[in-house]
């Protein structure tokens, strides 16, 4: 099955709790945990000693609200792209937040991509 194929109530009812997960986790700095959707592709293409400095110098992804809006979906190829708008609790403004989906070699949900810009 293409994950394109879903309709964006199934898609978004697997992507808010994986998004709700990488906020917690990065909140709290827990690095093993926040990494445990991710794809295999992805995981081998992580710089870890980028991820560890961004984890203990972040003012952004250690302090990101949980509460977020959906803003939209874009599918494209094998994959489908959420967008949140996310907010800070220590900063002002918003930021785009985006996650990336797709199924892996075992046909499970996995995020091939994660940002916050």
């Amino acid at each position: 099955m293409n994950i394109i194929e879903q309709s964006d109530d199934d898609l978004l009812a697997i992507a808010n709790p994986m998004w709700d997960d990488l906020i917690r986790y990065s909140n709290e700095g827990e690095y093993g945990k926040f990494i445990r959707h991710f794809s295999y592709d992805l995981l081998f293409g992580l710089n870890e000693v980028e991820i560890g400095k961004q984890f203990a110098k972040s003012e952004l992804t250690r302090n990101l609200d949980p509460n977020y809006d959906v803003l939209g979906l874009i599918r494209r190829n094998e994959h489908v792209t959420v967008l949140y708008r996310v907010r800070s609790t220590q900063r002002d403004g918003e930021w785009l937040g985006r996650m990336v989906l797709g199924y892996d070699k075992e046909q499970e949900v996995k995020i091939f991509g994660a940002s916050i810009f």
